[in-house]
């Protein structure tokens, strides 16, 4: 994912993963969806923004961790949707609607699985 748009602009990223992912998987994945965009935030399920894994990945990033409860999911309209993910977590797009939440709701990059872990990426406002 890389663009002219790249060393300008920063993203939110959003994650949904299953618990006890370690941070090193969560950073490598991350890092293989965003490329050269610039991370703003991380953001993902309130109950997975929690996660000690989780709030270790954005510290190696050097980022915020925004989570978000599943209602505050459940209320963005996405591409992809899931209803193993809605019955499993109470909404049917964990990384896509984060993102979009945490970011200004312009999508960069859909729903990507890296090794287990969806991750979205959305434009975040500028600094």
């Amino acid at each position: 994912m890389t663009d002219s748009r790249a060393s300008l602009d920063r993203v939110a990223v959003g994650i949904g993963l299953r618990p006890g992912t370690t941070a090193d998987r969560i950073v490598r994945a991350v890092e293989e969806v965003v490329g050269q965009y610039r991370i703003a935030c991380l953001a993902t399920l309130d109950t997975r923004a929690a996660e000690p894994e989780v709030r270790a990945a954005a510290a190696i990033l050097g980022v915020a961790l925004l989570g978000f409860t599943a209602e505050e999911l459940s209320a963005v309209e996405v591409a992809h949707s899931s209803p193993r993910t809605e019955s499993a977590v109470g909404t049917p797009s964990v990384a896509e609607s984060a993102a979009l939440l945490a970011g200004n709701g312009e999508s960069v990059c859909g729903r990507t699985i890296v090794d287990g872990i969806v991750v979205a990426v959305a434009y975040a406002d500028p600094i």
